[in-house]
Parts: C-alpha cells; structure tokens; sequence
C-alpha cells in the first residue's frame, strides 16, 4: 500500500498534526492555527474607518468585498499600547480570520510562511505564566526560531465584553442556569488547555450541578486517565460510572481533540461515552471532521451555557431528582 502524501495526511483527521501561519510583530516571530484564517491581504489605508471612544488596540472598521470587520492592531495589543498608524512603506498585512462565529482582522507587520507541525512539538505556557492568562496559549521551535502561538480567542475576550461574559461563566438572561441535584451524579471529563475557558466551563457546569467534573490541561493527559480507568474496569459499563460524558477542545498541546476523540474509539474501543468537541473552529468542514473521528455533537465557543442542554440530551437521568 502505498504511503499517503502530505496533501493527503493534512486532509485526514486525527493525524495530531496543525499547519501554523508564521507571521512578524516588531521583527518577533509568531503563529497561528491556519484553521482560522479566512485570507491574507495587504492593508489599504482607505478601506479603514476610524471609530470614537474605541479600545486603544482597536484600529477600527475595515471593508473587504463590501462587508466590515473590526481591525485589531495585533503588536500595540500584546504590548498594550495606544494604536500606532500603519506606515505602508513596511507593506502591512491584514489577516482576515474567522473563530468563535465571527470574522476579525489583525493587522500584522508581514507573513513568512506556513509550517506543518505535529502537536507533540508544541509546548504549552509554563504553569506560573499560565496563571496571569497570557495572550499565547504555547509555543513550538522551528528552524531554530521559537514561535509564540497568539490566542486569539482570549483577545478577543479582551475587546468584546460580551464574549467575555461568556467565556468566562456568567450567566445571562438569555441562558440562565437552574441546578439540579441530580447532576451531581454523573461524572464528566473536560480536555482544555485555556485556564480561562476551564475555569469558565467548570463554573457554568457546576452551577448547574455537574460538579464531578475532572480537568485536563491537553488531550494526552486526559488520554491517559482514560487508559488508566480502562485498566481498572472489566466492561465499559463500568467505565461509564467513571465517566459518562467527555468535552474537548480541538485545538490543544501534545494531543489535539480530534486524535483524542478518535483513539478513544479505535484504540480504548469506547462505543457509548459522549464526546462533544467544544471549539472555535467549528464550521461545516470541521463538523464533518468531528464526525469522522467519531464524535457524538460539537459546539462552536462561547456557547459555555448550551453545553449544559447538550449534557442533558446525553444524560437524562441527571434531570431525576
């Protein structure tokens, strides 16, 4: 049989491979999720539309194709200063990217390349650095450059109130929380290598009642409880009252979701436990690769309080008193 090209093992699914787009701010090398981005496209003062009273990041609205996206300058963020005024000698890049449902420029000083990297390579954020939420959510070397991977989620976090409140577990008119005690009973898992979506998943969930929650900083840590538990059971209805239902992010150190997901099915044999992919990469192509991995439903962020409805659905003897 005959190896697959590299065309080929980008399209499969759960290979636990990314690509990564490498790009400047002052000369400093940085990356993101290529699953993000929609295009790359040179910044064209004119199409820019300055706005009052906005974030001192916040460029303001920029027109591509007729539609308006807000524009974020990505260095005077990360630095937290006022924003500079683009100079088009430096040929400035707009990276038009698409997370979380929404669509958002970052201007950039320029692109170098794209780079195909095996999440094994890539190193979370130490655990003290961890703790003042970062804007980069890991780092991964290549060509004797260290790359810092941007969350953009989180800044984005940072320019919109709403998606904050969100993000960060509050509950809202829209989506309120009742408890039920019977949640309590079932046991949970979730793989998230963002302290600050953790600690948000697990503040919407346990007000709800799901307070057996256990916590992963990447998807190989939460596959080795699951082995560990496997190794302690004869049948996997016994493994079920270990865990019944297990969230992940896609987008994850060391082992991503989708590999997660799907050595859970080929190789632990795992037919009946919930997995939901909790993501802001899904989109229709990335529901079919959720699908293909074997995972029962995928949720875009920061719908945090929808993923009580969705345990629910898997769970109903939760909601019995």
């Amino acid at each position: 049989m005959n190896s697959p090209s590299a065309q080929e093992i980008l399209l499969e699914s759960g290979t636990n491979e990314m690509e990564i787009l490498e790009f400047y701010l002052a000369g400093q090398s940085f990356g993101i999720n290529v699953q993000k981005l929609r295009e790359i496209i040179p910044f064209e003062s004119d199409k820019r539309t300055t706005l009052p009273q906005s974030l001192p990041s916040v460029l303001g609205v920029y027109m591509v194709r007729g539609a308006s996206l807000n524009l974020i300058d990505l260095a005077a963020h990360l630095r937290g200063r006022p924003c500079r005024e683009p100079d088009p000698a430096l040929r400035p890049i707009v990276l038009v990217c698409q997370f979380n449902r929404k669509v958002t420029g970052f201007l950039v000083d320029g692109v170098n390349q794209i780079h195909r990297v095996s999440w094994k390579d890539v190193s979370p954020m130490a655990p003290l650095i961890e703790r003042f939420r970062p804007r980069f959510t890991a780092s991964v070397h290549i060509q004797e450059r260290e790359i810092l991977i941007v969350d953009l989620e989180h800044i984005m976090t940072e320019v919109d109130p709403e998606m904050s409140m969100s993000f960060e577990g509050t509950p809202t008119p829209s989506a309120p929380v009742v408890r039920s005690t019977g949640r309590s009973r079932v046991k949970l898992m979730l793989a998230e290598d963002s302290v600050l979506i953790r600690q948000g998943i697990a503040k919407v969930l346990g007000r709800a009642g799901y307070d057996q929650l256990q916590t992963f900083a990447d998807g190989d840590e939460c596959y080795r409880r699951l082995l560990d538990i496997q190794g302690s059971v004869t049948s996997e209805a016994e493994f079920l009252s270990h865990v019944r239902v297990l969230i992940t992010d896609i987008e994850m150190p060391k082992m991503d979701g989708l590999t997660l997901c799907r050595k859970v099915r080929e190789e632990l044999g795992l037919a009946e436990l919930k997995i939901v992919m909790f993501s802001s990469l899904i989109t229709d192509q990335m529901a079919h690769k959720c699908r293909s991995v074997g995972a029962d439903a995928w949720i875009s962020k920061p719908q945090i309080p929808a993923l009580v409805e969705l345990v629910d659905g898997f769970c109903p003897e939760a909601l019995v008193s």
